[in-house]
């Protein structure tokens, strides 16, 4: 295969790492394109077998090296199972400011880092726009409240 089309290749894997939602596997694919299509602008790549060996290769090797390292770079966490995971359990305490007027065991929003969440009044008293609240669980992306 010709050095453009395995360079074309790889940047074409990589671009589809970053529209898919996944577990950072493609770009790994698209690294080993790309240095076949490197060592083939300079003649090192050989026949067509021994690019396809050297692309499985390059490929398996810094997926198996590289991924780890990169996926605790890019996220909080990670499970078990290698998937990224977001530490929720860090923001039980944390302050937020109810974004509207929320009667006690009702859902609406609040206002916390910068961000809109929906949250779930656990206290005995109704929470009025502006007011100020402490999450005291959290259960999946809702906040369970009360006044502070």
């Amino acid at each position: 295969m010709a050095w453009w089309a395995w360079v074309i290749l790889g940047c074409l894997l990589v671009l589809a790492e970053t529209l898919t939602p996944g577990a950072f596997y493609i770009v790994f694919f698209g690294i080993g394109s790309l240095v076949v299509g490197i060592l083939d602008i300079f003649g090192w790549a050989g026949p067509a077998w021994l690019q396809w060996l050297l692309f499985s290769a390059v490929s398996l090797a810094s997926l198996a090296f590289l991924r780890k390292p990169l996926l605790r770079k890019f996220s909080a966490q990670t499970s078990a199972s290698g998937a990224p995971t977001v530490d929720t359990d860090r923001l039980v305490g944390e302050v937020a400011v109810a974004a509207e007027s929320i009667a006690s065991g009702a859902i609406g929003r609040v206002e916390m880092r910068g961000a809109a969440w929906n949250a779930c009044n656990r206290g005995a008293q109704a929470l009025a726009s502006g007011q100020r609240c402490v999450v005291e669980h959290v259960e999946g992306l809702m906040l369970n409240v009360r006044a502070q």
